[in-house]
């Protein structure tokens, strides 16, 4: 047989595809097999984005992904679907799929918080902000208002700034705490770069909300800020200023 008779032999593709795995390493089926816990992040993320490009397989892609935000799953949980769609190979529908399934795992974690839970330390407050503030790029101040039994009455976002600040009004603040009745306040905000440290903003902020609400009948128990990771609390760390009565007169 001449050489121009042999049969024509198609190229290698330019990836591996998932298809020519083995049957028991493809990501579906490993899952089923194997169950969850079996897949790398990698290949969970993989099934989501379901399909590839000529380039690259879904896995790869998922890879890809994964890599350009340091493989921590908190830092791709603040993508936006926008944002998403930037990698190539990202539609829109694969961008919402993601951004859906993460949101879901953020809900599972705070599915249980009771309704008016009893917040005596900062663990109990950080448990209850994750639904809130996980996963957001930019600062929010909430206050978490108290009744005398350490009992949640009511929490809200009382501001909302870039990815370095934000403002608070004092007046916004005790108008809520006199509306719901609230005995004591706890302060919360997130810093998005993920260090809990308090800035020197921070320790002014707090200071002036402690001195206002003995002002206003109320007390100032605890400042948390918040971050994906840990938190500071400014009681835990005695850095909660203290009121020197002869300072309301």
């Amino acid at each position: 047989m001449s050489a121009s008779t042999l049969p024509s032999v198609p190229p290698p593709p330019a990836y591996f595809r998932i298809q020519d795995l083995a049957l028991e390493d493809r990501p579906r089926e490993k899952l089923i097999e194997k169950g969850c816990s079996a897949l790398s992040n990698a290949e969970l993320l993989g099934i989501l984005i379901g399909s590839g490009t000529p380039q690259a397989s879904a896995v790869d892609l998922a890879r890809h992904i994964l890599q350009q935000e340091n493989n921590d799953l908190n830092q791709l949980a603040q993508r936006s679907v926008q944002e998403l769609q930037a990698f190539k190979g990202i539609g829109k529908a694969k961008a919402v799929t993601i951004v859906s399934a993460l949101e879901l795992t953020r809900r599972r974690t705070t599915q249980h918080i009771p309704r008016n839970p009893f917040l005596a330390d900062a663990q109990a407050v950080y448990n209850l902000m994750r639904r809130d503030l996980a996963d957001k790029p930019y600062e929010q101040f909430w206050v978490i208002f108290l009744n005398a039994s350490c009992r949640l009455l009511h929490k809200a976002c009382v501001s909302t700034g870039g990815t370095s600040g934000t403002l608070v009004d004092a007046r916004v603040v005790f108008k809520l705490a006199a509306v719901h009745s609230a005995t004591q306040l706890i302060l919360v905000h997130n810093h998005p770069s993920g260090n809990p440290a308090p800035s020197p903003e921070d320790e002014r902020l707090t200071r002036k909300l402690v001195h206002a609400a003995a002002f206003n009948d109320c007390v100032v128990a605890d400042h948390l800020i918040f971050t994906e990771a840990t938190y500071f609390s400014f009681k835990d760390e005695g850095l909660l200023p203290a009121i020197n009565p002869q300072d309301l007169f």
